[in-house]
């Protein structure tokens, strides 16, 4: 059963680390990306900090569970800031805010099984 828990939630934040360097590598090809600093600033804080929990969980670390709630806070704030310009018909952000959320809940689930 954890091994399932840990697999889920690693391959959230794999596909989660993917979406966020597509959406930051998307935000700066666009036109006008001065009001997207944020949006790229925390694509790539996500797209690391996604990396490094998988990586852990891979390793059935101690600390799994302390960067898994990091992880959480950080998909939460990347998924409100990208949440912001889907609005605005920016697909990628779109893209990128549900895989934040997804990738979010499964850490959060994450820490109640360790």
């Amino acid at each position: 059963m954890l091994r399932q828990h840990y697999q889920h939630c690693i391959e959230a934040c794999n596909a989660c680390a993917v979406t966020c360097s597509h959406c930051a590598i998307s935000c700066l090809n666009e036109e006008e990306i001065g009001h997207l600093k944020r949006c790229i600033q925390l694509d790539l804080e996500c797209a690391a900090i996604c990396r490094s929990a998988a990586e852990v969980m891979s390793l059935r670390s101690n600390y799994s569970e302390e960067l898994c709630k990091i992880c959480a806070e950080i998909c939460i704030a990347c998924a409100e800031e990208c949440e912001k310009h889907a609005v605005m018909g920016m697909e990628h952000c779109r893209e990128c805010a549900e895989a934040c959320r997804k990738c979010a809940e499964a850490c959060e689930e994450m820490t109640h099984v360790i």
